[in-house]
């Protein structure tokens, strides 16, 4: 099976366009394949002000509980919300990216969550006036395998780090600052990955580089993600633990509509609403104050998003 795009050399926004979609066919195909059973049903829409994209839900499988690889392709001209609520400053601007988030039945296989995204801004001249890249990955178990953690982070790491050592490090910190419920102590929502945001270019050499490293992350999302699945999908599971799944995918909840800067850049941007809050679990609770057993597999999973580890 096909997991992987071959690389363009040139950063272009028509380049960046062709990767997205390729990408989105293999991760489809290999989410499609580790389920068994589910397909992918696709609804593309066109956006008011400028663009469109391709919306791809996955739900009812045998694995997948609910679940979405969603490619854009959105512009249009930069609004006072946007330069109140982004900080950025110019006339239009152009946006293109993937982002996923994949909800499983059973409690042992992990959510896990990334986008890849390409931003552009224009004057009034039409001339682009900044430019930068963003994206990563995170995994959001319910129950903590050291070994799948370990697993996916390598994965992370092995792909970043031909571009720089130390990058993994840097971003790696990142990604456990920013997915992180600021009201409750900076609990992480999960075990993290890696998140990189305004990967600015000033010249093309160093656009086409950071476009190569882009690629990179995109292309071994699949490598990351799909061994845990096959290795966790099989094993039973009770009501308890589909109790603790619930409690934690409302920590989800509470990240995705508070704090996530893509949700709130798509809301005020006039994206499309159900393709943004796709990301949300289908069932949650939110129980009063409710806390693991003291020693329990829920109360280790909890300790790990409390304080960061190391995991490669």
């Amino acid at each position: 099976m096909e997991t992987t795009v071959p690389p363009a050399t040139t950063l272009t926004k028509e380049n960046w366009i062709h990767y997205i979609h390729q990408l989105q066919d293999n991760i489809c195909r290999a989410l499609e394949a580790v389920d068994g059973k589910a397909v992918f049903v696709e609804d593309k829409w066109e956006r008011d002000g400028g663009g469109g994209g391709k919306t791809r839900v996955i739900a009812n499988g045998d694995v997948f509980e609910k679940g979405g690889v969603n490619t854009s392709v959105v512009f249009g001209k930069v609004t006072d919300p946007m330069r109140n609520q982004l900080k950025i400053e110019g006339e239009s601007w152009f946006a293109c990216g993937l982002s996923l988030v994949i909800h499983p039945l059973n409690p042992f296989v992990p959510t896990t969550h990334a986008n890849w995204r390409y931003f552009e801004l224009y004057d009034r001249d039409n001339h682009v006036t900044d430019r930068w890249f963003g994206g990563g990955a995170d995994l959001t178990p319910y129950y903590l395998f050291d070994e799948d953690a370990r697993h996916f982070h390598r994965t992370l790491y092995d792909a970043i780090t031909p571009f720089g050592e130390g990058l993994y490090d840097k971003y790696k910190q990142a990604c456990d600052e920013y997915f992180a419920n600021k009201h409750r102590d900076n609990e992480m929502r999960g075990i993290g990955g890696v998140f990189y945001d305004h990967l600015r270019a000033e010249t093309a050499e160093e656009a086409d580089r950071l476009f190569k490293f882009q690629q990179a992350n995109g292309n071994c999302f699949t490598t990351a993600y799909i061994p845990i699945v096959e290795k966790r999908k099989g094993m039973p599971w009770n009501a308890a633990n589909k109790y603790w799944q619930e409690i934690r995918r409302g920590r989800y909840v509470e990240f995705n509509l508070i704090h996530d800067r893509g949700t709130i850049f798509g809301l005020k941007t006039n994206g499309r609403t159900e393709s943004i809050l796709m990301s949300l679990p289908p069932t949650v609770r939110f129980d009063y104050n409710y806390q693991p057993a003291p020693g329990s597999e829920e109360a280790r999973l909890l300790d790990a998003c409390q304080h960061p580890k190391s995991w490669v």
